[in-house]
């Protein structure tokens, strides 16, 4: 009997993809800012105007590049070859990225500019082609949500990877040269990221086709402003990623200062939320079999700002493991909503079709991750912002001033913005049943694989 359900493998290869990806965007969220400041010795002010400025520009590229992939179709499909052309890039990129040549101030400053802006140029090429992969793997939902699962889980293996391994590793490896040690650690990440784009490219196959019209990019913008479910997802976007890059890239400082510890414990610390995450993915897999999976999103961000107010008034300097609890349930509840966000996506474009009768695919995958990195950027500003206001000085013992605001950026601040988020997809109305309709709207077709 024919199915529309994914091998094993093609799930496992399809999550593949996404550890790859983790390997950046864990290494922007959990370590960037730290190994900037603390490493390579930049101050937080400009490393806030970095993160800023390049992630602004480099979102300007991901409508770009889902223009390129709307446009364009070879033997491969419309999006794996670039699993195939960009993965080495992909991997010098990020092993430039964490080298720390002896410049002076000045020339570390262009060097993190050059190399940053970089590496996320390379991590558009092979990150908007992968988003939108999910969308021509299969057109039934809960294989898609089930492949999201696995994508998810991977990532946080990814992710999993650059938090207890690298602060361990660049520990060992680089001994009295930690600048040294980190770019040997990221450096084998990145080996390990081209490997698993072409074990994603071998494994994944192009199934579901659409019929895509060559249109403008102005028109693409008007039609997707008619799509309210997905400016929806891109407000949702936006405060998720502002709360999760604050969170995540204050983590390692927390560690460092506000629990009295060192590598070992930022080791630690980091791996704690990851692990947390990568039992979301699971946990979220299966709970969406038996419950709403928008309602689990909303309340489960809701839950993040009542837990990020627990943290704060109940951890205090030094409190090791009543931290690692709160944060590891803290990291739980954020990322039940992970698998149901990557899926709705794909569900939102298809509702366009529906409602304007014209199909925005690439530019509705790639506007998605703008507003990413535009969080990203505007996230890390805050954070690089608010560590210089808050009297951060890098390496030094910090004071009381100092180790509050560093609790602030770890709770309440990015909880702040995971509420709004919770409240925001009280807005978005795609349930299953609604999505099978559409489908037989739109007309999807698929080439169905056997069991």
């Amino acid at each position: 009997m024919k199915t529309e359900r994914l091998t094993v493998l093609e799930k496992v290869g399809f999550g593949a993809g996404d550890l790859a990806v983790n390997v950046v965007i864990s290494a922007m969220f959990l370590i960037l800012t730290f190994f900037y400041t603390d490493i390579f010795g930049l101050k937080p002010s400009d490393v806030a105007l970095l993160l800023l400025l390049a992630n602004l520009v480099d979102a300007v590229t991901d409508p770009l590049m889902g223009l390129i992939n709307d446009r364009y179709t070879t033997r491969w499909g419309r999006y794996r070859p670039y699993f195939l052309i960009f993965s080495v890039p992909f991997g010098i990129s990020v092993f430039l990225t964490f080298s720390t040549p002896d410049f002076d101030y000045n020339g570390k400053l262009a060097w993190a500019y050059a190399t940053y802006i970089f590496v996320k140029l390379m991590f558009t090429a092979v990150t908007i082609p992968y988003i939108s992969l999910i969308g021509v793997l299969t057109d039934n939902p809960k294989e898609r949500l089930s492949a999201n699962g696995y994508r998810l889980f991977f990532a946080k293996i990814g992710a999993f990877m650059v938090s207890i391994v690298v602060p361990i590793m660049a520990a060992q490896w680089g001994e009295d040269n930690l600048a040294k040690g980190y770019q040997m650690s990221m450096g084998l990440m990145a080996l390990i990221a081209v490997a698993m784009f072409l074990f994603c490219f071998v494994t994944t196959t192009e199934r579901v086709h659409h019929t895509t019209e060559v249109q403008s990019l102005w028109s693409q913008f008007k039609i997707l402003a008619r799509n309210d479910q997905w400016l929806v997802l891109s407000a949702v976007c936006v405060a998720g990623t502002l709360g999760y890059t604050i969170r995540a890239g204050v983590a390692a400082y927390y560690a460092k200062y506000y629990l009295g510890g060192e590598e070992k414990l930022i080791s630690t610390f980091l791996a704690t939320g990851v692990t947390a995450a990568i039992l979301a993915m699971v946990a979220s897999t299966w709970i969406t079999k038996v419950y709403c999976k928008v309602k689990l999103f909303r309340y489960t961000q809701l839950l993040v700002g009542v837990l990020s107010v627990l943290m704060f008034l109940l951890v205090g300097p030094g409190d090791t493991a009543l931290a690692l609890v709160l944060y590891f349930l803290l990291s739980f509840v954020v990322d039940l909503h992970a698998p149901v966000f990557w899926s709705a996506l794909a569900e939102a474009i298809d509702y366009g079709q529906y409602k304007t009768g014209k199909r925005v695919a690439g530019l509705g995958f790639g506007g998605m991750t703008f507003f990413q990195k535009a969080g990203i950027g505007i996230g890390g500003a805050i954070l690089g912002g608010l560590l210089t206001y808050f009297d951060y000085v890098p390496n030094v013992p910090q004071g009381d001033f100092t180790l509050t605001g560093i609790s602030l950026l770890l709770t309440i601040i990015p909880g702040v913005f995971h509420v709004v988020m919770g409240l925001f997809m009280f807005k978005y109305f795609i349930t299953d049943d609604y999505y099978d309709e559409i489908k037989v709207k739109i007309g999807i077709t698929s080439e169905l694989v056997a069991d």
